[in-house]
């Protein structure tokens, strides 16, 4: 039983080591075209060169997002990238787009390719074609039951590596391809765009009765009728390592640096404890108490187990549950003082109550006590952006470490 990759998004450099210090295996970024996430801040050349290193130096790896469905514009585009990303280390590029596969392989052979999700990868025959093409993994639809991943499996073969999406948000649309977005906006979903209109509140009208909107309501300020929960799949790491997927896969390259770094470290933890001892393993609530102080929607098994029905579903609001914020990092600890110096990220007072979350270990809570300033001056409050503030930890601290407080 070999234990699976834990695979992190990076929507830029600071998210990429993030996700490497609290414990990623892999990390997939975006470049500034070709990737399906123009929302996030992405990654130039020189932040690819200074990510895959860091990564590298620490014996992880990086794998570059090209999944974009493009049109006959951008193939001549996507020539010049390749020729410029090829020399830089990347250990992987997903691709969606059979034309582009081929140039890939054509272009910069010695790179392994993996098949996006939006290629809608549901079948064993799928799989079985794209490794004949050259790819080493296929990335699966999230449409995907434990069952069906099972037989897929046992009927590719052994090389062919399987990934799958364990939390994150879920696309009301098959495995991403939405034209709704496109029609509501004219931003394309399948080329990076999405405007998200999914989460957008709809009512209903009737043709001969113009400018009357009736509620499709489930409570009085109407219905989210396309607005699924979000998946979250850390209660069911054995059923995830014994199905066969080689890397399990997180969601949120548009996030933060402390959503990744909860979620990376929530999920890190569980599957080395149950790595630990397989046979006596029982899940740790408190991981998933964790996944619950990030911004977040209900959570979902998403189609693991069955396929989602009216549960799946958030009617009521388009909003993310946000009970826990970051209130501040670390920059620097003193260990014969045991202060800590801080670079406030939100409004924090003298006597507040905080958990203090850093990589590779659990994080603690604590009452602060009295603060200074940069100049050494007493405070009662932290309540100007990125204000340097130092105040005694109590327990030694790592920089980069966050710091959060319940809302």
């Amino acid at each position: 039983m070999k234990k699976p990759e834990l695979l992190a998004p990076g929507g830029s450099l600071e998210k990429l080591k993030t996700a490497i210090d609290y414990g990623a295996d892999a990390v997939y970024i975006g470049g500034e075209a070709f990737s399906l996430r123009v929302a996030a801040e992405n990654f130039s050349k020189d932040d690819m060169r200074e990510g895959i290193k860091y990564a590298h130096d620490r014996g992880k790896k990086v794998y570059l997002t090209a999944n974009i469905l493009p049109h006959n514009s951008d193939i001549e585009q996507f020539e010049d990238f390749v020729k410029e990303i090829r020399p830089l280390g990347f250990d992987a590029v997903l691709i969606a787009d059979l034309g582009l596969f081929d140039m890939m392989r054509e272009l910069a052979p010695e790179i392994p390719i993996h098949v996006s999700t939006q290629a809608n990868n549901v079948n064993y025959r799928s799989a079985i074609m794209w490794h004949k093409l050259g790819a080493t993994r296929v990335v699966l639809a999230r449409e995907m039951s434990f069952n069906e991943i099972a037989q897929i499996r046992e009927k590719i073969p052994a090389d062919l590596e399987l990934e799958a999406f364990v939390h994150g948000a879920m696309c009301i649309s098959y495995s991403g391809r939405c034209l709704l977005s496109n029609y509501m906006t004219s931003r394309d979903s399948n080329m990076g765009a999405c405007s998200h209109p999914c989460r957008w509140n709809y009512k209903l009208v009737e043709e001969k009765r113009p400018g009357q909107y009736m509620d499709v309501f489930e409570n009085e300020r109407g219905s989210f009728i396309f607005n699924s929960k979000d998946l979250c799949m850390i209660e069911h790491i054995p059923e995830l390592v014994q199905s066969g997927i080689s890397s399990l896969k997180i969601e949120g390259r548009v996030k933060t640096s402390y959503y990744v770094a909860t979620v990376v470290g929530a999920y890190r933890r569980e599957i080395d404890r149950y790595f630990a001892d397989p046979e006596n393993y029982t899940f740790n609530q408190a991981e998933y108490d964790e996944l619950c102080k990030v911004s977040h929607r209900p959570y979902t098994t998403g189609f693991y187990y069955h396929k989602p029905d009216e549960n799946s579903q958030v009617y009521t609001s388009s909003s993310y549950i946000r009970d826990y914020e970051l209130i501040g990092i670390v920059l620097d600890y003193d260990e014969n003082t045991s202060i800590a110096t801080i670079t406030q990220r939100n409004r924090f007072f003298k006597g507040d109550e905080v958990e203090i979350i850093q990589p590779m270990k659990p994080f603690f809570t604590q009452t602060i006590g009295e603060m200074t300033d940069e100049d050494g001056n007493e405070i009662e409050v932290a309540n100007h952006a990125e204000q340097i503030v130092k105040f005694k930890t109590a327990q030694p601290v790592c920089k980069g470490a966050m710091i959060r407080k319940k809302r």
